[in-house]
């Protein structure tokens, strides 16, 4: 018999295609375009751009994209999301249970929540993968847990970890973690570039607390890192469609970098938990070319925290922190 106050711990990053194939994409693409905190268009105004345009012509070019990094394991998000639920829970032990799932595609949110219900838990920590908060991304999530339990008609104790965006812990593991990458490198860059994902400036307008967030995770890793013979610079990649979004773009100040005499570069996706299709074809393949073709010399993309020691003993911390009450 469960113990009546068995926890459950639940993972939840954005989410990936099942395979680099235009199908697969077409239907993640689907999902993911269809929810309204993502794009707050009016139906009956994306309604026939998503249906008759977009998932007629991006999954294609996506599927190419998502190719070019694809890997014995699958999608890299998914394979990385999965070890990081792994070695949290070794690091956890018999404290709590520990699945994963995603916004979007598979593992789902409710076939995450499913599997702790069936585990016993009736206290559920819902943390969310994403350090800056956005209302396409936390809060969309929500919506989903809020969707999945009612179908289900369970009602455990919940407990959602708050985005963690000037937490010490996450300050010090980036400062930890790209500092050894760096000290690494084949040679000493002369700016590392911060970069984000983007968003619409028209959900900053509305209140959005993203921009924000992402500009004071910077200021404090530049403190962390204390390395005045670097240069940082924030930027935000990942534009989509003809709305106005925050700025300076990457591919933007990636050019802008090399015409200006910069030779040597090294980019860092501080906002991103676990490597993906954003930063290893992104801001890896089409982020060098982008560099060098402006006349850059040296260029590399330092790892996501993924499910290395920093990332993972970040992760403990903020996790046993909040279990505390439960514990």
């Amino acid at each position: 018999m469960a113990r009546a106050d068995a926890i459950g711990v639940l993972l939840v990053n954005l989410g990936t295609p099942d395979a680099p194939t235009p199908t697969a994409v077409r239907r993640y693409l689907a999902e993911f375009l269809a929810d309204r905190r993502v794009v707050d268009l009016p139906r009956l105004l994306w309604w026939p751009i998503l249906h008759g345009i977009v998932l007629r012509t991006r999954p294609a070019k996506s599927a190419e994209a998502y190719a070019q990094v694809w890997t014995d394991k699958g999608s890299p998000l998914a394979a990385i999301t999965a070890e990081q639920a792994d070695r949290l829970r070794a690091r956890l032990g018999d404290a709590a249970t520990v699945v994963h799932a995603m916004r979007y595609g598979r593992p789902s949110i409710a076939s995450g929540l499913q599997a702790l219900r069936d585990a016993g838990c009736e206290r559920v920590l819902i943390v969310p993968l994403y350090p800056q908060y956005s209302g396409a991304t936390n809060a969309s999530a929500a919506d989903k847990i809020g969707e999945a339990l009612a179908a289900m008609d369970w009602r455990p104790e919940l407990q959602v970890l708050a985005p963690y965006y000037a937490d010490a812990a996450y300050i010090a593991a980036l400062a930890e973690d790209l500092s050894v990458q760096l000290a690494a490198l084949p040679f000493v860059p002369e700016v590392l570039l911060l970069s984000f994902h983007g968003l619409p400036e028209r959900a900053v307008r509305k209140g959005d607390p993203y921009y924000a967030h992402c500009l004071e995770t910077a200021r404090l890793l530049e403190a962390a890192l204390a390395r005045p013979d670097l240069r940082l610079v924030t930027t935000f990649q990942s534009r989509f469609g003809r709305a106005k979004w925050i700025e300076p773009a990457t591919d933007k100040v990636l050019a802008d970098e090399a015409k200006a005499g910069t030779k040597s570069l090294a980019i860092a996706a501080p906002g991103f938990a676990a490597d993906c299709l954003e930063t290893l074809e992104e801001l890896a393949i089409r982020g060098r070319e982008q560099f060098l073709d402006a006349g850059g010399e040296q260029f590399a993309v330092l790892a996501c925290l993924n499910a290395g020691d920093p990332g993972m003993a970040m992760l403990e911390a903020l996790v046993r922190r909040e279990l505390a009450g439960w514990l």
